[in-house]
């Protein structure tokens, strides 16, 4: 029975549900693109301000939870979601079509991320899951008269049900042999290891896994981050992730069915060649969003130290580095959406795309610059924090081999972050270049991007209110 308390801890979600109700009103009523972002973007803000009402909720509605972790997720999602916002409203500028659907879309992916972060049971988990990934399908293939886009999300929802099947029938071996579908007491009564436990929770890694893009399940992620539109693709680098991450989380910490020797030697290897299978593919890569698709699976390689190890140090360093994932990867994503707009056929992915780009649009090459810095852990950046915390966690376990991973891994990326950041500085091509707006810097979505470069230099020269409000709120 849901109580006055857990309604008021649904409180973001129930706002993000309804921002999304109310814009479906509006599209019926009158289209207008500019009032649509307008009305997403305060949805989002009042959902972010709820967050201490929520977080002060005496008890926990049925099948959720609002405890550390979840509000540490449920205030990334949303922060992700608002710039994701701003950047699509630049984007979709130029859009010949109907553009308000996209942030309807939108809505309901958050909606289904805030559900995610917050599950305690697998029926919750997996609604919640399917809630944030079918809206993807859409995002995805918006662009549908560029074959590319279309490509992209036809693939991702042909795929993401084959993961969601894998997931289901893990689901379903585990309650079978359990009875209990609550994350807290699966096999919690079972005396010794059990092969159909154990099927089953491999294949809820394998499909969890293929939402994150961990090595061998990542094959789709360069093409749907090529394909899709720019805003999609940052969504879906960010929020999506982020959001299934921090489920995998909560299930490695609670579930005893995850607490075994076998299956953490499992996560072992496949965290070792997630960061190096993740940066050796993205060496020689000429496509910017196929290298960004690329860096990302490795840096999930990285964060799922965090998994194998688990315990609140565990978690603190999953908190940390997420901020600092996310804030780069905007600040990356973020520069090939402006460069991207208005919408005029194929996003500006191409790396010749970005030569010279400094000689014409120096801040947005600054930004860039700073972005990639991050994403390569340069001191005084925010990428160095989050590597610099992972490192110490596989330290302090003796994890040698995946502390090891995470040093080769590094060096194998300064490479192509380099040859990125060059890029931008070297004479302009001859051939037809792409470029942003004049005025990109005084709308919503140039701001935005310059409020997450600054804070990629802020937390890496001054990290100790993120790393203090990590350490307060990811606990389970």
């Amino acid at each position: 029975m849901v109580t006055l308390p857990g309604l008021q801890a649904l409180l973001p979600m129930i706002l993000c549900a309804a921002t999304a109700i109310v814009v479906m009103l509006g599209i019926s009523w009158k289209r207008h693109h500019g009032s649509t972002a307008v009305l997403t973007a305060s949805g989002l803000v009042l959902a972010l301000s709820s967050i201490p009402l929520a977080a002060s909720a005496l008890s926990s509605p049925p099948l959720l939870t609002m405890d550390g972790l979840a509000l540490m997720g449920t205030v990334l999602v949303l922060l992700a979601a608002l710039v994701t916002v701003a950047l699509s409203h630049h984007y979709l500028t130029g859009y010949i079509g109907p553009r308000e659907e996209f942030y309807l879309l939108l809505l309901c992916s958050v909606t289904g991320a805030l559900g995610l972060v917050a599950s305690t049971h697998l029926a919750t988990l997996f609604i919640s899951l399917e809630l944030l990934s079918m809206p993807l399908y859409g995002m995805l293939a918006y662009s549908f008269r560029a074959g590319q886009s279309l490509e992209a999300g036809i693939k991702y929802l042909i795929l993401s049900a084959a993961a969601s099947a894998l997931l289901l029938f893990g689901m379903a071996l585990i309650y079978a042999r359990t009875g209990s579908m609550d994350l807290a007491t699966l096999a919690a009564g079972l005396a010794g290891p059990d092969i159909w436990i154990l099927a089953g929770a491999v294949l809820m890694i394998a499909g969890l896994g293929f939402k994150l893009s961990v090595v061998p399940f990542h094959l789709w992620t360069p093409d749907v981050y090529q394909g899709g539109p720019a805003p999609a693709s940052t969504f879906l680098a960010t929020v999506s992730k982020l959001a299934v991450f921090v489920v995998f989380l909560r299930l490695v910490a609670v579930a005893p069915v995850f607490d075994g020797e076998w299956l953490r030697s499992l996560l072992v290897v496949l965290a070792l060649i997630t960061m190096l299978g993740g940066n050796l593919l993205a060496l020689f890569q000429g496509n910017l969003k196929r290298l960004l698709g690329y860096s990302s699976i490795a840096h999930f390689g990285y964060l799922m130290v965090a998994l194998v190890v688990g315990g609140p140090l565990a978690m603190e360093t999953a908190g940390v580095y997420l901020v600092t994932y996310l804030v780069t990867t905007l600040a990356a994503f973020g520069v090939v959406t402006q460069v991207s707009s208005p919408f005029g056929g194929e996003d500006a992915a191409g790396l010749h795309h970005y030569r010279g780009l400094f000689w014409r649009r120096p801040w947005l090459s600054a930004v860039m610059t700073v972005s990639f810095l991050s994403l390569a852990g340069i001191p005084l950046t925010a990428g160095f924090i989050g590597k610099f915390y992972v490192i110490a966690l596989g330290v302090a376990n003796a994890q040698w081999w995946l502390v090891g991973g995470i040093v080769a891994g590094s060096a194998i990326g300064l490479f192509y972050y380099l040859r990125v950041m060059v890029t931008l500085y070297m004479p302009e091509p001859g051939m037809r270049r792409r470029d942003a707006m004049n005025d990109w810097g005084n709308r919503a979505g140039g701001l935005a991007l310059m409020v997450v470069a600054l804070l990629i230099l802020v937390i890496g020269v001054y990290p100790a209110p993120v790393i203090d409000w990590a350490a307060g709120l990811a606990w389970v």
